[in-house]
């Protein structure tokens, strides 16, 4: 069982920057593959980056890419997702999410087994 817990969340103005963390529980962290998912009551949860168990590789949907960067800190169980040049659009709670190992299908919801409790993340003009 692996627990997530999303943090850094907030309420910023449209060109600041965010950086959420989201700190998991248990061992062999660095063979999961973890991703960041949102959502807004208008529009189903929605993958935002993903960073693969082992190899390290990322992915990122277009919305953000160039905007928002995924690392991982295996030696403190975490997994950050840097947020710059936010726009209103980015309004969501954000999610963390695990599964064990290597996904060809990183963004899809389905395909992870732990979900953190969400982060509200507000972007005003």
């Amino acid at each position: 069982q692996v627990q997530l817990v999303e943090s850094g969340g907030g309420l910023v103005q449209a060109g600041d920057s965010l950086r959420l963390s989201c700190a998991a529980s248990g061992r062999t962290f660095s063979r999961y593959t973890m991703g960041w998912f949102r959502q807004t009551p208008w529009k189903e949860r929605e993958f935002v980056s993903g960073i693969i168990g082992g190899a390290g590789t990322t992915y990122y949907a277009d919305s953000v890419k160039g905007r928002f960067t995924i690392s991982r800190d295996n030696a403190k169980n975490t997994v950050y997702l840097q947020m710059n040049s936010l726009k209103p659009e980015d309004t969501a709670v954000y999610y963390c999410a695990a599964r064990w190992g290597y996904t060809s299908n990183y963004y899809s919801r389905e395909d992870y087994t732990y979900w953190g409790q969400g982060t509200q993340v507000t972007v005003s003009s």
